[in-house]
């Protein structure tokens, strides 16, 4: 970018700029900063990474008295994982791309700070929220609706009405991804670790195992299934009853990079070498999943994306636009590392797993 000459005020950076530099069209550097999802991986990272350099800002309307503060609400149950970091790390970015500051609450699936954040949106005049893993009741959402506070949910725990903008991943297709990438390698009892039984995004990725489990004509068996709660000892735990099965698996897809370590230390506690002798594949692909040992294969979920696309979501909704789709599903990635392999030589090969 060429330097702005002294005593002059430096030129506003313009989509046209961005579209350039990034060898795109107009149109598609304005779905980006939308949050739209027809737009490949590659390009939307080489348009975010221009728009990061060169500072862009929206153009910004002219206030009105009516208008509520510079805020927004990023509403969480943990932050102390490097899942709510990452989709923190998003929000944040447009937030402070957009001149407004952001306002994070941690309720801790509590009742009590559940209600109270509500309480402080409201008090603060926040122009909006995003909430993340949030139980949203039909009580808070009427209260929303109709003070009129525009919010997102990222990765609900159930299916969010059709008139609530959400923001999530491809969880089935990953599941898939996952279980696939076992069977191919010849794996022929996987198991399987969900999180919460009861989540929107645990259920669509133990339903993706499954069907790639019937797409490889394998009968998926009910005892090689277990649930745990996302976090390391969920995955100890569950680990450690498919492992002390009578006819164990020889891998294991756990539905969270926190839930994969859960099973290696199971691994490691019953003897068991990764991946000699147990295949391993987790969901996530946390910062720390490259520096395991062995580095964890895992299913790789756009957490800082979503975040981002949540912010810009939000940012439409506080600018009155309308949105062509509430809902935004952002592409899940299988990535191959070193802890999977064939199953062990002395396991035999089953043709089909038992109901």
């Amino acid at each position: 970018m060429p330097a702005t000459p002294p005593g002059q005020a430096k030129p506003r950076t313009t989509l046209s700029t961005i579209a350039r530099e990034a060898n795109v069209s107009v149109p598609t550097v304005s779905k980006v900063l939308n949050g739209h999802s027809d737009i490949s991986a590659q390009t939307r990272r080489r348009i975010e990474v221009l728009l990061t350099r060169y500072g862009y800002q929206r153009p910004r309307a002219p206030r009105r008295k009516s208008q509520r503060g510079d805020l927004i609400d990023l509403v969480i149950n943990e932050l102390d994982s490097a899942w709510g970091l990452e989709i923190l790390t998003g929000v944040e970015q447009v937030a402070e791309a957009a001149g407004l500051g952001l306002v994070v609450s941690a309720v801790h699936n509590r009742a009590s700070l559940t209600r109270r954040w509500l309480e402080g949106l409201i008090s603060r005049g926040s122009q909006g929220a995003i909430l993340v893993l949030s139980d949203l009741s039909d009580e808070q959402r009427a209260e929303l609706h109709r003070r009129t506070l525009p919010f997102v949910v990222v990765d609900g725990v159930s299916q969010p009405p059709p008139d609530v903008p959400s923001v999530g991943a491809t969880n089935f297709a990953g599941g898939y991804a996952a279980a696939d990438h076992l069977i191919k390698l010849g794996h022929r009892r996987i198991g399987a670790i969900g999180g919460p039984e009861q989540m929107l995004c645990s259920r669509a990725r133990v339903a993706g195992y499954r069907a790639a489990l019937e797409s490889a004509g394998l009968t998926p068996d009910r005892e090689l299934v277990r649930y745990g709660n996302f976090q390391h000892v969920g995955g100890l735990r569950a680990a450690q009853q498919l492992l002390a099965l009578a006819d164990p698996p020889t891998a294991i897809f756990a539905g969270s990079d926190q839930q994969a370590t859960g099973v290696y230390e199971a691994a490691r506690l019953s003897g068991r070498q990764i991946p000699d002798d147990l295949s391993v594949v987790g969901f996530d692909d946390l910062h720390y999943a490259q520096w395991t040992a062995p580095p964890l294969t895992t299913v790789r979920q756009p957490l800082h994306e979503m975040g981002v696309s949540a912010a810009r979501l939000l940012l439409r909704l506080v600018n009155g636009e309308h949105l062509e789709a509430p809902r935004i599903e952002l592409a899940t990635e299988l990535v191959i590392r070193n802890s999977t392999a064939q199953p062990p030589l002395n396991v035999s090969k089953l043709g089909d797993m038992t109901s």
